[in-house]
């Protein structure tokens, strides 16, 4: 049995190595950004959200963020999923089911229209996942450099 909880000051020996493994898969640094992530998880003012699924002992098994965002389009609000992962040994055992029927209470509680999430092409696993909830959008993301 998973149990979900909001992530709070006192996760982050926890959450780290989470978020470690979630770069890691996306081959990215964490270095530079575990600290300010960090920092916008605990601050009540920021808009991004987390949670951990748990073991029954409490350990840490996965995470998600997500935020808030505006949708003009349908002068609506949603929530954007920006991470979700579990750890390799908890794959397969609802971990990010449960990581994502949160955010979508959440968000049902907060009035909110509609989840998105994005995911790469090639995530097989996940993607089989998330097709259990909803089909992937048509839509192609591009990501404008500075």
């Amino acid at each position: 049995m998973v149990q979900i909880t909001e992530i709070s000051p006192q996760d982050r020996a926890g959450w780290e190595p989470l978020f470690r493994g979630y770069c890691t898969f996306y081959k990215s640094d964490p270095e530079p950004t575990l600290d300010t992530v960090w920092d916008w998880l605990c601050d009540e003012g920021s808009a991004l959200h987390g949670a951990l699924a748990r073991a029954p002992d409490g350990a840490a098994l996965g995470l998600v963020h997500w935020e808030v965002n505006l949708r003009p389009l349908k002068g609506q609000r949603l929530c954007y999923i920006h991470d979700l992962f579990a750890a390799p040994k908890a794959r397969g055992h609802g971990v990010g089911r449960a990581l994502i029927e949160h955010v979508q209470d959440a968000a049902r509680k907060g009035g909110i229209e509609a989840v998105r999430l994005a995911t790469q092409q090639d995530n097989a696993t996940a993607r089989k996942l998330y097709d259990r909830f909803a089909p992937a959008s048509d839509f192609i993301l591009y990501i404008f450099p500075l």
